[in-house]
């Protein structure tokens, strides 16, 4: 059975002639984005994107940059840039002892336009802006995770302590639906939920996917292993990236999560497989490697599968374990894995390890991290 393959190329004006070309759709970005021209981005793990404004979690040098507007080159200054006094800051927590305004390896974000979310994902917490920042290294308004924003030991105490409904150990993923809060708790196992945006520190979650309790750690082949990303559907289905036994985890309703396992699997044939594309020595349709993200896009979904310097797209909502894509991005078929794959012309037309990826309306962002740079275009 032939695969259709929608072979993105990231360079305008067409695929360059030394590349072998496939039967399928072509899609040309508006552009490759690197941040400021004076500190570019190094190593950026998150992305997000609403309306016209593009959120970039600058990881690598521990800092959240905020465009008001799509950039239009491949450089450009920001409008805000948070965790850092400005956009040539790279220090962790800038520099000096963690507080409000600091960060530490920031990763995912998300944004209504109004308000923001960030997970300070080494400083053990999320903090929250519950209005929009309006000048650089503006300070936090409420922290997750730690009792003041002075503080940010693993658990809220020190590494080997035991989770609580408070606490937090390597949040590396945030999601919310403008009400309602899920934090990608990833040390800890697990992802937490809470009902209302918290507008005190140190809030307690209301709900824990993954553990039976907010105390425990231990797990099963069907818990989240290692959570790093968490998404809500538009129709309230759940993903969460389970980057160590190479799959994603999706259930039809978020709200079963709490009682019971995922309904399917993305990247593997049942819930005790943890095979690195399912053992085989190359990628295929239907294998992950290293998946750090996945977003829902249209009627189906978008899968960022790092280890093999891809994304992966699904057509139409999954509805069963071990699916085959129907396109990937960043490669010139399946069955390529390695990252920069067919770059002796340059690294236009492919990834290298991409992190995090996220699509509103026809707008899609992919961090491509080994890269150190942005990739936005449209479908």
């Amino acid at each position: 059975m032939s695969e259709t393959i929608l072979n993105i190329t990231l360079k305008k004006g067409g695929v360059p002639a030394s590349l072998p070309q496939h039967t399928g759709v072509e899609i040309l970005p508006q552009h490759i984005f690197k941040g400021p021209e004076s500190t570019p981005f190094l190593a950026p793990r998150g992305v997000f994107l609403r309306d016209n404004q593009l959120f970039v979690s600058d990881t690598g040098r521990n800092r959240v940059f905020i465009w008001n507007r799509f950039p239009k080159t491949d450089f450009q200054e920001p409008d805000i840039v948070l965790g850092q006094g400005d956009a040539d800051g790279a220090g962790r927590n800038a520099g000096g002892m963690v507080n409000a305004a600091t960060l530490q390896y920031p990763s995912g974000i998300w944004s209504d336009g109004q308000r923001l979310i960030v997970a300070d994902a080494w400083n053990h917490r999320v903090l929250i802006w519950h209005s929009m920042p309006t000048r650089h290294g503006q300070a936090a308004d409420v922290v997750i995770g730690q009792r003041d924003f002075d503080s940010n030991q693993p658990n809220a105490h020190k590494v080997g302590a035991d989770p609580s409904d408070r606490s937090l150990f390597w949040p590396y993923g945030v999601f919310s639906d403008g009400q309602r809060l899920w934090i990608a708790d990833t040390g800890n196992r697990r992802i937490l939920y809470f009902e209302h945006l918290p507008t005190e520190n140190f809030a307690p979650a209301q709900g824990v996917i993954g553990k039976p309790d907010f105390n425990t750690r231990d797990y099963e082949n069907q818990d989240p292993i290692w959570p790093y990303s968490v998404k809500i559907g538009p129709d309230g289905a759940l993903a969460v990236a389970d980057t160590q036994y190479y799959r994603v985890l999706v259930w039809r309703d978020w709200r079963s999560a709490f009682q019971g396992k995922a309904d399917f699997i993305i990247g593997q044939a049942d819930m005790d497989s943890n095979g690195q594309n399912q053992y085989g020595l190359h990628p295929r349709a239907n294998t992950l490697s290293w998946c750090y993200d996945a977003c829902f896009f249209q009627k189906g979904m978008l899968v960022a599968d790092t280890g093999n310097s891809r994304v992966l797209r699904f057509n139409t909502f999954p509805g069963q374990n071990n699916p085959n894509a129907d396109g990937l991005i960043g490669k010139p078929d399946f069955f390529t894995g390695s990252e920069n794959a067919e770059t002796v012309f340059g690294t236009e037309a492919s990834m290298y390890w991409p992190f995090s990826l996220y699509a509103d309306g026809n707008n899609l962002a992919v961090a491509d991290t080994g890269n150190h740079r942005i990739l936005l275009y449209g479908l």
